[in-house]
């Protein structure tokens, strides 16, 4: 009974608590301590200074009177570093993250020291963190700008980026705070899964997570997969396919869902297809291949876009980021789609390989044992950082008091007359001398405003995924008198708006006209991504002004919620609608978006759930392999192992029986990751026998798994047998374990149809039973 009432307990503050809700009072309370410290330390010499840091490396915990010391030395670090000295604000955002939580703070209040202190004081309490944000050049950024603060408080660190030797990497990661992006150092750790050697590993056992932009990294990014790939050939795409896809048409052929993430083949469209593939069955056993071809032939086809979900730049496709409106480094779709749009724009195909492992963002973080995180806008997604991380939200207040005007939105019947009223808005407003940021959804969209207001005669700086080199200068100077900046997303841009531009000289004069006014061309797919545009204006308490502009045929309407309410009516000249039921129906659609979204990320951690306790599990047996001689132990009975030690010496023996059963241990894992492919990718076979597909994926891996280990003891056991034995013992090459000659990384962007599937489902039964017909 007590353990039930227990439940019933953590069920009941579930539904009662408000996200972002944990108490900041008992860190309030320790502020004026804090500020009580400062005229001592400030008699301190730099020396001095470290070494009463240092003193802190000697307590069990940081209790109160330790937090109170560290914020206290932080803010004094700062001062003499950067000649900033850090707001109480700050400080409560340093101890919000040494408690374990996501810290909301608003953009301009400061996050970036906040975090630092707060990893030095987990690095005083002899733990190794990992700041780890969105991308190489905030990471290098951070690392440089907060080094002195580090080096006063007497602790190391070091950053990590693309551009870094395996030596370099590992002398990063010997620091006590290590920056990285996370895709770096989810691939290093990749890589180091991968050695044959334990003095080959670069990266440490994790310990502690910082994770900027945290909403970003911990949502936006959760289900991507960072993929290791060996074995170098040419994607292969069906060209045949692909130019008897390319002439199909909408309505006619093929149909797409409501949310743009499903295309189905029509009738009339299989037919088409089939005639031109010399009539092929489809929907038959022996057709099954060509049918794979054609749908994702189709869905490049019919649901990516030039321009919004890719660009074609120096003969290559580079994906689109959705959620920052950049170019993805290095992100491609799985293999077979990123295949078929290479072959829609007839570009030449990217190499690709075998997949030797691969691990999603969300699993990556889930690897540390304590993560804290920082965001401007993390009470929209609180529920979720709940669910999926059990990481609860602190609400940092502002410094100064937000003054910004939150205008309401202004809403359109259709997207041309909504763009006419962007136009006219940034002719008055620049007409004052205000600067301008104009938040679009995507590349073709920030383009062709920038032809519009060209020829309205106010030119403007245009920043997307084709100029993103220059993000932080263009950024930077967003706020500078009359100046007019369009830029597709604003989330983890990494760089303040400050008004008068980067030096500040205007400053007071365009504080005096109102500051930066925002524009959003459109809602967005998430309410989240609506308040970090909002919050590029009003930093701390700056003047400023927001709006957003809607029309009833956005894609976000579209998509989400095409059946518009009836009676709303627009004005006859400019097509403007004031009726509150149109903003309803836009809030409605955007709720919708959300959810999809959220179901897509619980679907995928149901399926990754599995594969990451087994992952555990293996790597538990690789280490050990790689560690003990538990190898040559295993394989001491076979045929030749006394010779090989005769032959090789004992330590070499140890080492060569050591690789042979860690090269099966890979390649096993390599086959099964490649094998749950292909049940993820065909699971809705079984969803049409009315299995569940989870249930059904479950039955078929867990016994999967269990015969790896086996395997690897067996085949290890064939390898040493059929080996030659020379002077100087094995030819692992010429036995069969070769590794890959190269080996290369990359993300794997969301395939576009991973959700909507029951729809799918519904078309390809309803096809099906047509054909029977």
């Amino acid at each position: 009974m007590p353990a039930l009432i227990s439940r019933m307990g953590k069920r009941l503050r579930r539904l009662i608590e408000r996200p972002g809700s944990v108490e900041l009072t008992g860190y309030e309370a320790l502020l004026p301590d804090i500020g009580a410290l400062e005229p001592e330390l400030e008699k301190l010499s730099d020396a001095e200074l470290t070494e009463r840091a240092g003193k802190l490396r000697l307590e069990a915990e940081l209790g109160d009177t330790q937090l109170v010391e560290l914020c206290a030395l932080g803010r004094e670090a700062a001062r003499r570093a950067l000649d900033e000295r850090a707001f109480d604000v700050q400080l409560l955002g340093t101890m919000g993250l040494l408690s374990g939580h996501v810290v909301q703070m608003q953009t301009g209040e400061g996050k970036t020291l906040a975090g630092a202190l707060a990893a030095a004081g987990y690095a005083l309490q002899g733990k190794r963190v990992h700041v780890i944000s969105v991308n190489d050049y905030l990471a290098r950024r951070d690392g440089e700008w907060m080094k002195p603060v580090y080096d006063l408080l007497g602790v190391s660190v070091g950053w990590v980026d693309g551009s870094l030797t395996r030596e370099e990497r590992r002398a990063a990661y010997d620091a006590e705070v290590t920056y990285g992006a996370v895709s770096e150092i989810g691939f290093d750790m990749l890589r180091d899964r991968l050695v044959t050697r334990a003095g080959d590993i670069v990266q440490p056992a994790p310990e502690v997570a910082i994770v900027d932009e945290a909403d970003s990294v911990l949502v936006d990014e959760a289900r991507v997969p960072l993929v290791m790939a060996g074995s170098v050939d040419q994607a292969v795409a069906d060209t045949e396919v692909a130019n008897v896809v390319r002439r199909l048409r909408l309505g006619l052929h093929y149909e797409t869902d409501t949310d743009g993430r499903n295309a189905w083949l029509t009738t009339a469209g299989a037919s088409v297809v089939e005639k031109a593939l010399g009539g092929v069955d489809l929907y038959s056993e022996s057709g099954s291949d060509r049918l794979a071809a054609v749908n994702v032939a189709l869905h490049a086809h019919a649901l990516l876009t030039r321009d919004v979900d890719y660009l074609v730049r120096d003969g290559k496709v580079e994906l689109i980021n959705a959620s920052r409106g950049r170019v993805a480094e290095l992100q491609r779709w799985p293999d077979g789609l990123q295949a078929a749009v290479e072959a829609k724009e007839q570009v030449a195909p990217t190499e690709r390989g075998e997949i030797l492992d691969s691990i999603t963002v969300q699993a990556l973080i889930a690897r540390y044992p304590q993560v804290a995180g920082m965001t401007g806008t993390a009470v929209a997604v609180a529920e979720q950082l709940r669910e999926f991380y059990q990481l609860e939200v602190a609400v940092i207040p502002p410094n100064k008091p937000n003054v910004r005007a939150d205008l309401d939105d202004r809403i359109f019947a259709s997207p041309s007359q909504k763009l006419r009223a962007i136009v006219d808005e940034i002719r008055e407003v620049h007409e004052t001398g205000r600067p301008i940021l104009v938040g679009t959804q995507d590349v073709a969209e920030s383009e062709e405003l920038a032809d519009k207001l060209a020829k309205a005669g106010l030119p403007c700086v245009v920043l997307n995924a084709r100029n993103d080199a220059e993000e932080a200068a263009i950024i930077a100077d967003a706020g500078k008198y009359q100046a007019i900046t369009v830029s597709t997303q604003m989330a983890g841009r990494g760089t303040d708006i400050r008004l008068g531009g980067a030096d500040g000289q205007d400053r007071e004069r365009v504080a005096e006209l109102g500051g930066l006014h925002v524009i959003g061309t459109a809602r967005y797919p998430s309410s989240r991504l609506d308040g970090q545009l909002r919050g590029r204006s009003g930093r701390q308490g700056d003047p400023g002004s927001a709006v957003f502009f809607a029309s009833l045929n956005d894609e976000l309407v579209v998509s989400n919620a095409p059946d518009v309410p009836e009676g709303i009516t627009a004005d006859d000249e400019t097509g403007e609608i004031t009726d509150p039921a149109a903003k309803r129906h836009i809030d409605h659609a955007q709720r919708v978006a959300e959810g999809v979204d959220l179901e897509i990320h619980r679907n995928t951690w149901r399926y990754t759930r599995l594969i990451e306790h087994q992952r555990r599990e293996l790597l538990d047996h690789r280490d050990k392999l790689l560690r003990t001689d538990i190898a040559a132990e295993e394989l001491s009975g076979e045929k030749h192992y006394a010779e090989l030690v005769e032959k090789a010496g004992e330590e070499q023996a140890k080492q060569i029986c050591r690789e042979i059963m860690l090269f099966h241990l890979d390649q096993l894992w390599s086959d099964h990751l490649a094998f749950l492919t292909d049940v993820r990718e065909s699971i809705h076979l079984r969803a049409l026998a009315r299995e569940t597909p989870l249930d059904e994926f479950h039955r078929i891996a867990i016994p999967e798994f269990r015969k790896i280990v086996p395997a690897i003891r067996e085949r290890s056991a064939e390898t040493l047998a059929d080996a030659e034995i020379g002077e100087d013992g094995i030819d692992l090459g010429a036995s069969g374990v070769r590794r890959p000659s190269s080996t290369w990384t990359y993300l794997v962007h969301d395939a576009p149809f991973d959700a909507g599937f029951e729809e799918t489902l519904r078309q390809v039964r309803s096809l099906l039973r047509r054909k029977k017909n």
